[in-house]
């Protein structure tokens, strides 16, 4: 199973995609300061996640969102955040 997923920074008003098969470690890893791209916007909130029995799958989700704004404009649009502004 693979997971692609959404992180949220309050500290950068920031958004994160990615994909892992193992979403625990992954976002563990993230608010550990263990990944480059997400270093400066820790802590990251975990706001939504998908399921794919593939990666080929979750990969070609996280392009889309990724590569296309109006599938991210969406998907944002149908998350509340409490602390977001």
């Amino acid at each position: 199973m693979y997971y692609l997923y959404l992180l949220y920074s309050q500290k950068s008003k920031e958004f994160y995609v990615g994909t892992t098969p193992d979403l625990e470690r992954r976002f563990y890893s993230h608010n550990q300061r263990n990944n480059f791209a997400t270093k400066p916007g820790v802590p990251w909130k975990l706001v939504y996640y998908e399921a794919y029995p593939t990666k080929d799958d979750a990969l070609r989700r996280e392009q889309r969102l990724k590569y296309y704004g109006q599938a991210l404009r969406q998907l944002k649009a149908r998350i509340t955040l409490v602390d977001r502004p």
